[in-house]
C-alpha cells in the first residue's frame, strides 16, 4: 500500500470542467506526479472499439482494462508504442467511455492502477472519482464545476484546435447527456467528495482556477 504520508490533491469534475488543465498545472507547480484517470477509461473505450468488444459486455471489457498496455510520457500517452494522446480526445472515444465507466467489473480493473500512482513527493489525481472512491483521504479534494454551456465551448475549442470537427448543438448535449449518465450511475456516481471544495470555473481562466487549488492546498499544508 501506498505511504499514506504522500500527499494527494483529488480534482474531479464533470467533462470539460477544466480538470485535467487545472491539475496538470497544479502538478507541475508541486513538482508532484499527475494522474488523468479518465484517460485509463478512455484507453479502454479505444482499445474495444478497435477490437470490436460489445460496451456492454463488462466482463470482456474488464479483462482488457486489467491487460492495458498503457503508459504516461509526460503529457504523451501511449497504448502500447503507439501514441494515442489525439486519438483518446475524440467525442466517439469519449462517449463509449463514459458508458464503460459505468461498469462495476471495469472501475475494479482499474481500481489498482490507480492507486499504484500515488508515488513521492506528491500525486495531482484527476476524474471523477478520486476523492469519493479511489483516494477518499486525499489532503486536498477540490470538485471542479461548470455551466454546461461554458463547458461545451471549451470542448468546442479543444476539438477544433485539434483538427476535429464539431458541432455546438451537438456538443451541448452530449454533455448533458453524459452528465445525466455520470451522476446517476450505480457505482461512483459523480458528486463532490465529502470535505470538497467546489470551485465553478464558468468565468475563471485555467490560470486563476490553478492559484486557487494551490492557495487551498498551502494552507492545509501549513
Amino acid at each position: 500500500m501506498p505511504t499514506p504520508s504522500i500527499p494527494v490533491i483529488a480534482i474531479d469534475g464533470p467533462t470539460a470542467s477544466g480538470k485535467g488543465t487545472v491539475a496538470q498545472r497544479v502538478a507541475a507547480r508541486l513538482g508532484f506526479h499527475y494522474l488523468d484517470s479518465g484517460a485509463l477509461y478512455r484507453l479502454t473505450a479505444l482499445s474495444a472499439l478497435r477490437k470490436g468488444i460489445d460496451l456492454g459486455a463488462e466482463h470482456a471489457l474488464a479483462k482488457l482494462a486489467a491487460a492495458l498496455p498503457c503508459s504516461f510520457q509526460g503529457e504523451h500517452i501511449l497504448l502500447g508504442q503507439e501514441d494515442v494522446t489525439a486519438a483518446i480526445r475524440a467525442e466517439e472515444v469519449g462517449n463509449a467511455a463514459s458508458q464503460i465507466a459505468i461498469l462495476t467489473p471495469v472501475r475494479k480493473a482499474l481500481y489498482g492502477l490507480q492507486l499504484g500512482c500515488r508515488k513521492a513527493p506528491g500525486l495531482v489525481a484527476d476524474g471523477r472519482d478520486m476523492g469519493t472512491v479511489i483516494f477518499p483521504h486525499a489532503r486536498l479534494k477540490v470538485f471542479l464545476t461548470a455551466s454546461a454551456e461554458a463547458r461545451a465551448e471549451r470542448r468546442y475549442k479543444q476539438l477544433i484546435d485539434k483538427g476535429f470537427s464539431a458541432s455546438m448543438d451537438d456538443l451541448l448535449k452530449d454533455l448533458q447527456a453524459r452528465d445525466a449518465r455520470d451522476s446517476q450511475r450505480e457505482v461512483a456516481p459523480l458528486k463532490p467528495a465529502e470535505g470538497a471544495n467546489v470551485l465553478d470555473t464558468s468565468d475563471m481562466t485555467a490560470d486563476q482556477a490553478v492559484e486557487q487549488v494551490l492557495s487551498w492546498f498551502a494552507v492545509i499544508k501549513n
